[in-house]
């Protein structure tokens, strides 16, 4: 056999052969409603990115300032995209208050020069770009995955400080306002650029964000200072203009707190394209990258036949094979399965990802056929539900994992679970044992991982699959993503029969049509907190995602991963056996 015979067979069993049929009417009618619940974000998505409305704007142009995103337009590369982090903060919340779209602020990573960039910007237009509880947990996030890959991070501050009527909940705590600058100094101290550009106000606690990092640019115009002219006034008496008591020509010719005055929003932003320009390169990955055809190394599928795979509607009985989303995920549709015929609710493998090496955890949705190894069925056939973890499918999960740490491969997991198994049989078979060895070999993990949470994501399973607790570098759902403790049918059921015992013991009988009214009641509850919105408002998960878009965003986020090239070493710790 030739060396091109060898090639060619070994790529014909690993590319991934689709089997969808987008023509069938049960596709067509996801697809249908799938693009209906897009539509219905996109435009949720961009009344939220107007921030404080058309008034505010205008307000924030006459002081002769840019918006933040109008700033954010010409400091990123021309034509390049923009992968925003936490639109969806706040969403919902705050409504006493007037609301805070998008906490207040703007964060995500963009290319300035062809650099990857983490990039912060106050949304002024929003509450003068105060802080709410909201705002900050969003930029701890932005610096918390700046600190893990190493990424510049760029500051745009306008902002008033500490939204004053909720400062008990900004103010004090490990994760509020103030591990804001604890991290600018850790971040410098691991060698991460930081550039700020005050483009506006920059008052009290906040004042120090800025001075922190490692170069100041500042417009003129802008404030500086830990106390307001007011502020200044009320607390010893002394009236200063605002210039003069902290204005960019103080700062620039008296304090020389500022490294650069510039004349105007575009002047500065277009200094600090030049700084970042002059950054060095960061040092040689210690993942696999290969060179990469953006055409001949694509997946041989659309990306947008993505849409038929998942009735949106919550409740609804999903069962695809995953096989057909890693497809149109993965250079040329190319995926070297690992233990393609144990543990078959979980499917695990390798994979390139835009030249990147990939190691895939994702649940399994078909209904699978296994022979019982262990307890009273053992030898026998039995039928696994897609979505379940069984015992055999989380020791395949683990070494897995294992594996592709000791092979310095960077994880993605791919959410649509239930949760893991249970009853006689499961339990006999050892599936806590398993399990926890699954969520250690998760847990103690040192490669990248990236969530993304495609359908459901219930119980014990989102955490075996990575969730939020366990350090995904980056977690991303899309819109036909929901979880929480269990899905809201089985909440409700079970929450129901619990409330009507109670009143049974209290002497009430209930009807059927208060039984009903319940159920419904419950339920509807439920399933609003398990929507992704509700999530998103809440940091839970970085940015709620087109389906359609999942492989241009993994590429950018395994780039950003590959910034920093320190993998702690691995050590697994005591496994259950």
């Amino acid at each position: 056999m030739t060396d091109e015979t060898k090639t060619t067979t070994r790529t014909m069993r690993s590319v991934i052969e689709s089997r969808l049929q987008l023509d069938a009417p049960k596709c067509r009618a996801n697809h249908d409603a799938l693009r209906a619940l897009l539509s219905a974000m996109q435009q949720e998505q961009a009344a939220i990115q107007l921030g404080g409305g058309a008034k505010a704007a205008d307000a924030q142009r006459a002081k002769g300032r840019l918006t933040a995103r109008e700033r954010l337009a010409l400091l990123l590369d021309e034509g390049s995209s923009f992968l925003e982090l936490g639109l969806y903060a706040a969403h919902g919340m705050y409504a006493e208050w007037g609301g805070a779209p998008a906490a207040g602020v703007v964060a995500g990573i963009g290319r300035v020069g062809g650099r990857l960039c983490m990039i912060v910007a106050n949304d002024a237009t929003v509450k003068a770009g105060a802080f709410f509880p909201a705002t900050a947990k969003k930029v701890l996030r932005a610096q918390t995955i700046a600190l893990e890959n190493h990424i510049p991070t760029l500051y745009l501050v306008d902002s008033a400080g500490v939204f004053l009527p909720l400062q008990d909940e900004v103010f004090p705590d490990a994760d509020d306002f103030g591990r804001v600058f604890r991290n600018n100094a850790v971040m410098s101290a691991q060698g991460i650029p930081q550039i700020t550009a005050i483009m506006g106000m920059c008052v009290a606690g906040g004042a120090y964000l800025p001075v922190m990092t490692d170069t100041v640019l500042m417009t003129e115009g802008s404030g500086l200072f830990l106390a307001g002219p007011a502020l200044v006034q009320a607390a010893i008496g002394q009236k200063t203009p605002a210039e003069d008591l902290g204005g960019a020509a103080m700062h620039a010719e008296i304090s020389g707190t500022v490294d650069f005055k510039e004349p105007t929003d575009q002047a500065c932003l277009e200094r600090l394209r030049s700084l970042v320009g002059k950054l060095g390169g960061p040092q040689k990955s210690p993942f696999s990258v290969i060179p990469y055809d953006a055409v001949a190394d694509a997946p041989k599928y659309d990306a947008e036949d993505l849409y038929s795979l998942i009735d949106p509607i919550p409740g609804a009985s999903n069962i695809y094979d995953m096989h057909e989303v890693i497809a149109r995920l993965v250079d040329r549709s190319e995926f070297d399965e690992y233990k393609a015929d144990f543990g078959r609710t979980l499917l695990c493998g390798y994979a390139r990802i835009g030249g990147h090496a990939v190691g895939i955890v994702a649940n399994q949705k078909t209904n699978q056929s296994q022979t019982v190894a262990m307890g009273p069925q053992a030898g026998t056939k039995r039928t696994e539900f897609g979505g379940v973890i069984y015992t055999e499918s989380a020791q395949k999960a683990a070494r897995f994992i294992m594996d592709c740490n000791q092979g310095l491969i960077p994880l993605i997991f791919l959410h649509d679970v239930n949760g893991f198994m249970v009853g006689k049989d499961a339990e006999w078979s050892g599936i806590i044992r398993a399990g926890a060895k699954m969520v250690s070999a998760v847990s103690t993990s040192v490669v990248p991982k990236i969530t993304v949470i495609v359908g459901g994501s219930f119980g014990a399973g989102h955490y075996a699959m990575c969730g939020k607790a366990y350090d995904p570098r980056f977690i991303f759902a899309w819109p036909t993503a929901r979880y929480a403790v269990m899905s809201g049918a089985s909440a409700a059921n079970t929450l129901v029969e619990i409330r009507v015992k109670q009143m049974e013991r209290g002497g009430k009988t209930i009807s059927d049509d208060e039984r009903k009214a319940l159920y419904d009641e419950i339920r509807a509850k439920y399933e609003a907190q398990a929507d992704p919105r509700y999530g998103a408002a809440r940091g839970w998960i970085d940015a709620m995602i087109d389906p359609a878009e999942t492989r241009s965003i993994l590429m950018t986020t395994l780039e950003a991963c590959a910034l920093n090239p320190e993998v702690a070493k691995f050590n697994p710790g005591v496994l259950q056996t």
